[in-house]
């Protein structure tokens, strides 16, 4: 009498896995709809967007960075708020403050007036251009959902999903985000800049045509049920193994570092980058109508999960090593066998 619950399981992951695919596909085709190119960046924001995580967006300004936040909102029908940060931003600013008013005797009180961080898209851009005590505001929100401002926490409406920008060539008169908060960021996207035929779309579309008008697919509770899939995707301990020495090999003196790890690198990657990976090979699993990860999901998204948490040494930084070609390198050299 076993047997055909043994067997109704797999069929029944199996057809969560493929509604799952289905829909993330139905959501990117929809923003690729307002968002030209950007595949890479579209995709890697979903991803995190579902596994519950936050980006950091690094590009030059006018790639489209808001357009993408905003049409994240449209159709997922998300409440979107937009931070631009400046040098003399306060906390405050961000997560509120108490005032002080009166009720109908006449009583003082005060009263929590609630700050743009209440929301559940949070587009924090340009987030370096504000001083450390300010960037500090977001850490709590970041990792735990909650504000707390005057002895009083606030748990922030799931799903909550902060998305920041940063100017790469712009220095002066910024904060260089600290390792503590770069680390709350699951993905550090790069985003490149369009090519030809990418940016006359682009003019085509914003200037020569009609805005896309985006339909609503998907909303909070919707989004919260995908994500409870991620827990039933089988990840096989020789998986879980190799994004652990995936790790381990930013670390210059592990057994698994390459090299150039050794020579260039000063601190490796967190425990949380071990799991980011997970999480987000388990969002690919899905993707791809999947109810198990393999060993390509893990590397898929290594770079935007690790790149942001090693830290180089001076003779990495004097020879102006990039973190991803060390990433890359990690992947190819890291055998799949213990």
């Amino acid at each position: 009498m076993s047997q055909p619950e043994t067997i109704e399981e797999p069929t029944v992951l199996q057809a969560e896995a493929d509604h799952f695919k289905k829909t993330f596909n139905e959501v990117r085709s929809e923003i690729a709809r307002m968002i030209i190119g950007q595949e890479r960046v579209v995709e890697s924001t979903l991803y995190a967007l579902f596994c519950g995580g936050n980006v950091l967006l690094e590009g030059v300004p006018g790639l489209g960075k808001t357009e993408l936040v905003k049409a994240l909102s449209k159709v997922l029908d998300l409440e979107f708020q937009r931070i631009q940060f400046t040098p003399d931003l306060m906390p405050a600013d961000i997560i509120g403050t108490n005032i002080m008013s009166t009720d109908e005797t006449g009583t003082y009180q005060f009263e929590f007036r609630k700050g743009p961080i209440f929301t559940q898209l949070l587009l924090a851009d340009e987030i370096n251009r504000a001083s450390p005590k300010t960037q500090s505001a977001l850490l709590e929100t970041m990792q735990e959902g909650t504000v707390t401002a005057g002895g009083t926490q606030y748990r922030l409406e799931q799903p909550f999903f902060v998305l920041a920008t940063q100017n790469p060539i712009e220095q002066e008169g910024t904060y260089p985000l600290p390792e503590a908060q770069l680390d709350r960021f699951l993905f550090k996207i790069s985003v490149p800049f369009p090519n030809r035929v990418e940016l006359n779309s682009i003019v085509q579309q914003t200037i020569l045509r009609k805005p896309a008008n985006l339909k609503k697919l998907l909303n909070s509770e919707q989004i919260l049920e995908l994500r409870g899939l991620l827990d039933k995707v089988v990840v096989v301990e020789p998986i879980r193994d190799y994004a652990i020495r995936l790790v381990l090999s930013t670390h210059p003196e592990s057994e698994f570092a390459t090299e150039e790890v050794r020579r260039f690198v000063h601190w490796g990657a967190s425990p949380r980058a071990a799991q980011s990976l997970i999480k987000a090979a388990r969002v690919r699993a899905l993707s791809e109508g999947r109810a198990h990860v393999a060993f390509e999901d893990v590397r898929y998204f290594a770079n935007e999960v690790l790149q942001h948490r090693v830290l180089l040494n001076y003779d990495g930084q004097a020879e102006n090593i990039k973190v991803m070609d060390l990433v890359a390198q990690n992947c190819k050299e890291l055998s799949e066998q213990d």
